[in-house]
């Protein structure tokens, strides 16, 4: 056993888009770390209508769950076999009655929302700007920023009132550094950073930290299904000129949630290879 194994031992977690990829990771890392963990997505393996789900947010989505990428009562079975308490939730962070309901459903059944991982967001808009597609640009306002903005005010009462809480939000190197293509997926992961400086300052008096992770180029099913040549590209890009894995996400997200970084509040954490540096 090292000092990790009771880091978050008691508190809840709640993980959203937690069924597959850096979403999955997280909640695994977070039990590891002795958290109780509620996973929650729009694609539950044993949803009748994730077809349908699948439909309304486009390409990815509806490629995972033709594929069976979809993994969320897995992690959950997964994180009860480490002796910890999980359930996987289906939630769509862009309907905000919806969310309302399962963080009022989460405290009562776990007793406390200690952690939120705001993790669920949309990426394969790819089109540069006189292409973009307006309905998808909108859907990618309603997830990736959004959807955290409805999580986050959900759970805002009850961390309030227990006087403590932290909270993740999922940014990208696309959000610092601009995405060719990117248009909307860009400008919902830059928004997320201003937003998580805004939320720690108002989370300071209740000891609440709001911070965000940048990821880089991530070996995720998602980064698999892109264009070989194309991910290349990207990898040699970072000083380390290999991937991530979400793992590495994980471990991040792990240590600002703790105590042990319970003085680090409003910061965007590069967890990127050092694509953000200037390489040759």
């Amino acid at each position: 056993m090292n000092s990790w194994d009771k880091l978050l031992l008691g508190k809840v977690a709640v993980v959203t888009g937690a069924s597959r990829g850096i979403g999955r990771a997280d909640a695994l890392a977070l039990a590891e770390a002795g958290a109780d963990v509620v996973i929650t997505d729009i694609l539950i393996e044993s949803d009748e209508n994730s077809e349908k789900e699948a439909e309304k947010y486009g390409p990815l989505a509806q490629v995972m769950q033709s594929t069976n990428v979809m993994y969320a009562n897995q992690t959950a079975r997964d994180i009860e076999k480490m002796g910890r308490r999980s359930v996987a939730i289906k939630m769509d962070v862009t309907n905000k009655k919806q969310v309302e309901e399962v963080f009022t459903k989460v405290k009562q059944e776990f007793g406390s929302i200690d952690i939120l991982i705001n993790n669920a967001g949309t990426l394969d808009h790819v089109s540069q700007i006189e292409n973009q597609n307006d309905a998808y640009w909108q859907r990618d306002l309603n997830v990736n920023l959004t959807g955290a903005y409805n999580c986050t005010k959900a759970v805002w009462p009850y961390m309030k009132k227990q006087n403590r809480g932290s909270i993740i939000n999922m940014s990208s190197v696309a959000g610092t550094l601009g995405g060719f293509g990117q248009a909307s997926y860009s400008a919902t992961k830059g928004a997320l950073l201003s937003f998580t400086k805004s939320m720690a300052l108002e989370g300071a008096r209740y000891n609440i930290n709001v911070n965000a992770v940048v990821p880089g180029i991530i070996d995720t099913e998602a980064f698999n299904l892109g264009n070989p040549n194309m991910n290349e590209r990207m990898i040699q890009r970072t000083a380390f000129k290999k991937a991530g894995k979400p793992e590495d996400i994980a471990n991040a997200i792990t240590f600002l949630v703790s105590d042990k970084a319970s003085y680090i509040t409003g910061v965007g954490l590069n967890v990127s290879g050092g694509i953000e540096l200037f390489t040759f």
